[in-house]
């Protein structure tokens, strides 16, 4: 192959990567609009109920006894807008984790596949129940200790803007923190640890569990309690569950060890002379499952799949032109120094 011919191949390859990379940001922008389109679709109804929602919203604090206060000039309006968007995207949660899902699926393998689902899934519920552990735990319990600290002359009314930052944090944190199984889980079967290796440094974890309630919750020891307990308890959820998941996560290596070896086989074949098509269906197989397929091209997007043959002639065309082009411009030129030679002459 000569160098023009290497320099074609070298800018076909550089389109086609950027062609693969215009088409996943169009993807993307597919499931980010699906995405915001369900959160508006969502927050509509919730908005005709916005006041509603907020009565529901400040019962942990109401409920003691403690008197809410809008010392913001835009509060009455914004604030409960505000909590609607929040409802709005806990509601949309599962479908938003299942955008992503379809968005990443197709660049995962089989075995990749079969683990990653069943996580997601818990992922929403967990990040569920850290939510409504802060609702109806959490935050009853801390607005009835925090009054104690109070000094006499002080008169303590939580702002509801202050209060609804307040709780946004604390679902988020607690929701995060939920997924403690998760990421166990997830650390095993990537092999980065073992369940035996965890289960050691399980002091270790329960030292950073009370580090993070430190940090995450307010400076009372019940709020740090109540978030690194629950962590640690979860920490030790993800050590039994990767024992259920250990028959799964075997069935996935083993997986992967069959994929190598296909892919070896692929390889081999095609040293050997073996057909492109027979190691394209080969390689195919690796991505293809029953949910997702994987197509070279469409066949009525309008386009023709050329063969080899084709291909060749193609490339011939496209070089002969190329060369009747180059002499057409190198005639000229000998065309426009021929008048000046005559004229020296």
């Amino acid at each position: 192959m000569t160098d023009k011919n290497q320099s074609k191949d070298n800018k076909s390859a550089e389109s086609a990567e950027e062609l693969g990379f215009l088409a996943h940001l169009i993807e993307l922008r597919t499931h980010m609009v699906r995405i915001v389109v369900s959160l508006f679709v969502v927050f509509l109804p919730l908005a005709v109920f916005a006041k509603e929602l907020f009565s529901w919203f400040a019962q942990p604090i109401v409920s003691q006894g403690l008197p809410l206060l809008s010392i913001d000039v835009t509060g009455p309006v914004f604030v409960p807008y505000k909590l609607a968007l929040l409802v709005s995207f806990l509601i949309a949660l599962p479908y938003i984790f299942y955008q992503l899902w379809a968005f990443v699926a197709p660049g995962l393998y089989k075995h990749e596949k079969k683990l990653i689902f069943p996580l997601l899934a818990s992922s929403v519920g967990l990040f569920y129940l850290g939510v409504a552990f802060v609702y109806y735990a959490l935050l009853p319990m801390m607005f009835q200790i925090m009054p104690l600290f109070l000094p006499v002359e002080v008169t303590y009314s939580p702002d509801i803007a202050s209060y609804l930052n307040f709780a946004i944090v604390m679902f988020f944190a607690f929701g995060f923190a939920f997924e403690m199984p998760i990421a166990t889980i997830l650390l095993i079967s990537t092999g980065m640890t073992t369940a035996e290796s965890l289960a050691k440094k399980r002091p270790y974890v329960i030292v950073g569990a009370f580090i993070v309630g430190m940090i995450l919750t307010p400076p009372d020891m019940i709020s740090q309690v109540m978030l690194a307990i629950p962590m640690w308890l979860l920490f030790e959820l993800g050590l039994v569950l990767s024992g259920v998941f250990k028959k799964r996560i075997k069935e996935a290596v083993d997986s992967r060890d069959k994929m190598e070896e296909e892919r070896v086989s692929a390889v081999t074949a095609m040293a050997a002379g073996g057909s492109a098509a027979a190691v394209n269906e080969a390689a195919n197989k690796l991505w293809e499952d029953e949910n997702y397929e994987y197509e070279e091209y469409d066949e009525n997007d309008g386009h023709q799949q050329l063969t080899d043959e084709e291909l060749d002639a193609e490339l011939e065309r496209i070089e002969s032109e190329e060369e009747a082009e180059e002499k057409k411009k190198s005639q000229q030129a000998k065309n426009l120094e021929k008048p000046d030679s005559d004229a020296k002459k």
